[in-house]
């Protein structure tokens, strides 16, 4: 439940407001002290504040004061100001301090709950809008906050700016174009093409001709004479997706391009000069083909002078969420709805379902999802899936006792989108038990 700080000296408005905000943990505050204590203690994303506080209940100098201190401690709270009938001074001066809004006696209970309603939508789009901004971690919009991503994110960082062979590697729907496209866009090359083919979609028959070109009358139906891919990235990026999956026949002239930088169109005898950056990716495993003799030992060392590995989404922990708003957000602007979140039920079968599809496969369950929907939060039945935890369970009673621990605190402190007052709440226990515990896993707010 929501914290709402209610800052009234009156001990009468006191009662009314919290027998009117029955949704909200209303906590009361009858001064500027125990409002700022209040305050600290809590961290409520929504407060109501009465101008005319002790020792200066007649003028608004001490409630200005108050809200002042308030935005200096909490500059993303929302502060709704109340004043007299008849002082829209001190109301409009209160906006220009950084209120989130104002409302003038005498009460109307239901006004005053839609107002304070709306706060709090606003609080939580604007902290999701803020969470998605630093979930990004300047990887060309690459998500996630894990360990994992955030040592693919400096890879990349050290990467791009070179002209180094890199080899990424993953399961289908984790990225790996993704990648590939900010190992071009923070490289030297940026302003140049990026050029993209998937070697497991084109016919064995036809590959050759459109990485290499041809030339006019090199096969029936070559009318003219065409560029491949490979000579439309000149200057910029080649990314071949799937070279796994590249006929081994065809795997020698790619070594051949790679190790002289120069190429011959099918059917052509002149020798082309082409300087792009390449980047490759796959899901097989290339040493195992290496040792089954289908992928070429001395291609798989060239294109492998370093190697990204690119973790599944099931490795990923609480990025399934973070991923999971940002792709609902996506989805409610193409589909036109209005969808808040996720139920609790939906958020635990996200963080427990095995994800064999990766990204991908979120990202279809999510948007399916937002269309199918009955309300305005989103259920494991919207998404098809349901909560099943097949992880083995270890035998050793602290172990299992510290991986809860550590896998309870993670949880609720996405579900409380990092409120540590809701938080410890939600966990059943004070605040300075969270901390002792999020320094004992080296958990990060």
């Amino acid at each position: 439940m929501e914290s709402l700080l209610v800052i009234e000296d009156d001990l009468g408005i006191q009662k009314q407001l919290k027998w009117c905000f029955t949704d909200y943990n209303v906590v009361t505050a009858g001064d500027r002290k125990s409002a700022i204590t209040a305050l600290r203690r809590h961290e409520p994303k929504v407060i109501t504040l009465d101008l005319g506080l002790p020792p200066d209940e007649t003028n608004a100098s001490e409630g200005l004061a108050t809200l002042q201190e308030i935005l200096s401690l909490c500059p993303l709270a929302k502060v709704i100001v109340i004043t007299g009938n008849d002082d829209k001074t001190n109301a409009l001066k209160a906006i220009e301090l950084g209120a989130h809004d104002f409302y003038q006696k005498p009460i109307d209970d239901e006004i005053l709950n839609i107002i304070v309603q709306r706060a709090f939508i606003i609080a939580k789009l604007e902290a999701e809008n803020t969470a998605l901004k630093s979930a990004s971690l300047d990887a060309n919009g690459f998500i996630g906050t894990s360990p994992q991503i955030q040592q693919v994110c400096r890879m990349v960082e050290r990467i791009a700016p070179t002209e180094i062979t890199t080899l990424l590697l993953g399961e289908s729907g984790t990225g790996k174009e993704v990648i590939a496209q900010a190992l071009h866009q923070k490289g030297s090359r940026n302003d140049k093409p990026f050029i993209a083919i998937n070697c497991a979609s084109i016919p064995e028959t036809l590959l050759e001709s459109e990485l290499f070109g041809f030339e006019k009358g090199a096969f029936t139906g070559a009318h003219k004479t065409t560029k491949g891919k490979i000579e439309c990235a000149h200057g910029g990026t080649l990314f071949l997706d799937e070279i796994g999956d590249m006929p081994y026949p065809l795997q020698a002239k790619i070594l051949r391009f790679l190790q002289e930088k120069v190429i011959e169109r099918v059917g052509g005898r002149q020798e082309i000069p082409v300087d792009v950056k390449i980047v490759c990716a796959t899901h097989q495993n290339l040493q195992g083909m290496v040792s089954d003799k289908t992928f070429r030992e001395d291609l798989f060392y060239r294109i492998s002078e370093i190697t990204i590995n690119i973790p599944p989404l099931r490795e990923r922990g609480e990025d399934v969420l973070l991923l999971a708003r940002y792709f609902l957000h996506i989805a409610n602007q193409q589909t036109q709805r209005n969808i808040s979140g996720y139920t609790d039920e939906a958020i635990d079968a996200l963080m427990t379902h095995h994800w064999p599809g990766n990204i991908r496969e979120l990202q279809n369950k999510v948007k399916s999802a937002a269309i199918m929907a009955d309300g305005k939060m989103i259920t494991p039945e919207d998404l098809a899936l349901f909560s099943l935890n097949e992880e083995k369970i270890a035998l050793n009673l602290r172990q299992i006792r510290e991986e809860a621990e550590r896998a309870a605190v993670h949880r609720a402190l996405s579900m409380s989108n990092g409120n540590m007052s809701n938080t410890a709440s939600m966990l059943g226990i004070t605040r300075p038990t969270l901390y002792s515990l999020m320094d004992k896993y080296t958990i990060q707010k």
